[in-house]
């Protein structure tokens, strides 16, 4: 399975951000037209591809799902295939999720599975989030196509290659993104009786958006919202006119979610009061929960356990988002971390997955789904 490397060393190369993944759909589109056809039926949606492989004597269709798209990162691993498109690297491993699912289609193109078998090469996981409408899609012009289970991974840089980890229940958090714009009215400093400055407002937003978990969420639940960037101002003697914030939120239930944006609401419209101006929210990409199906996350984890190689491991759920939970929604199903043993996390700019977890992967979930 080498070849499975120097495949995600191709896809590294080329990482391209949500429904622009071009290039990416092409190489896909190109490995896998190389295949025996006999059982597979291909379909394109937007910039990902679904692939069915019919099973020698089905009874259900088990869905695999993989995000194809890069993140807007300058790359700093000094590797020898480091990204070849500026300002953009693929930083949280899903070159070695499509190289797994590749690994998959050629297995199954070779020897089919007893069950049918359908691989999602979906776009758009980071932004703006292409699993939902997706999946809208496929209920609606490719209702055969949804299966009737469904199973992903991703890469934890933080466990050793072989660790299979994942829990029944919540997987990960319910999150948002978070922009707001501030508009008052500028000026030069030395008149800021006649400006409305959006410096000093958004600061004060700053502040006050952090209390909205310590004083509106209950302390035995869990949520953050995290300011990541602000600007406000164009030079040190103007006034500012402008100002952003732009930040993330993450609850762990649905209901949360909506009393945190509820309060961040009233202190924008307190703001706007306060400081004369106008303050506009919007909250970007929003994913559901991954909220794993009990049956299926234990039937990994017990799988994990006899499988040569593989550490099976109950996790904690954590705060990262992932779109994989609106297809289990819908569909039973389960998402598990699998071990990279990098030394920098996800979304990093150096972060170098270990690429022996590829073959392990592809081994592994390709005899966990032909057991199903």
């Amino acid at each position: 399975m080498s070849h499975l490397i120097d495949i995600r060393r191709d896809l590294h190369k080329i990482p391209e951000i949500g429904f622009k993944e071009f290039k990416t759909q092409s190489y896909l589109l190109q490995f896998i037209s190389n295949l025996d056809q006999q059982y597979l039926q291909i379909t394109t949606w937007k910039t990902g591809i679904v692939v069915y492989i019919k099973g020698t004597n089905p009874t259900k269709l088990i869905g695999w799902r993989t995000d194809i798209d890069g993140l807007p990162v300058q790359e700093e691993t000094g590797l020898s295939f480091s990204s070849e498109f500026e300002g953009y690297m693929h930083a949280c491993g899903h070159d070695c999720h499509m190289a797994i699912a590749l690994g998959l289609v050629e297995a199954f193109s070779k020897q089919p599975p007893i069950q049918n078998v359908v691989i999602y090469f979906q776009p758009a996981e980071e932004g703006p989030g292409g699993a939902e409408p997706m999946l809208e899609w496929l209920k609606a012009e490719q209702p055969l196509l949804v299966a009737n289970e469904i199973y992903a991974l991703h890469i934890a840089p933080e466990y050793p290659v072989g660790t299979i980890a994942t829990k029944p229940g919540l997987l990960f958090a319910n999150t948002s993104e978070l922009f707001i714009d501030l508009k008052g009215i500028g000026g030069h400093a030395a008149y800021p009786h006649k400006t409305r400055d959006m410096t000093i407002a958004a600061a004060n937003l700053l502040l006050q958006l952090q209390t909205v978990i310590s004083r509106n969420v209950d302390p035995m639940d869990s949520a953050v919202i995290t300011v990541g960037k602000m600007t406000a101002g164009t030079v040190q003697n103007v006034i500012a006119e402008n100002a952003r914030l732009e930040g993330t939120i993450r609850t762990l239930n649905a209901d949360a979610m909506a009393e945190v944006k509820r309060r961040i609401e009233a202190i924008c419209a307190g703001i706007e009061a306060a400081f004369e101006c106008t303050v506009s929210i919007d909250y970007g990409s929003m994913y559901y929960e991954v909220n794993n199906d009990a049956e299926c996350a234990n039937a990994l984890l017990q799988f994990a356990e006899q499988f040569d190689g593989a550490i099976a491991y109950e996790c904690p759920a954590a705060m990262t988002g992932e779109d994989f939970g609106y297809f289990i929604k819908d569909i039973p199903g389960a998402m598990f971390w699998t071990g990279a043993a990098s030394s920098y996390g996800l979304h990093h700019a150096k972060m170098v997955p270990d690429e022996l977890l590829i073959p392990l992967n592809c081994q592994f979930v390709e005899q966990f789904l032909r057991q199903r």
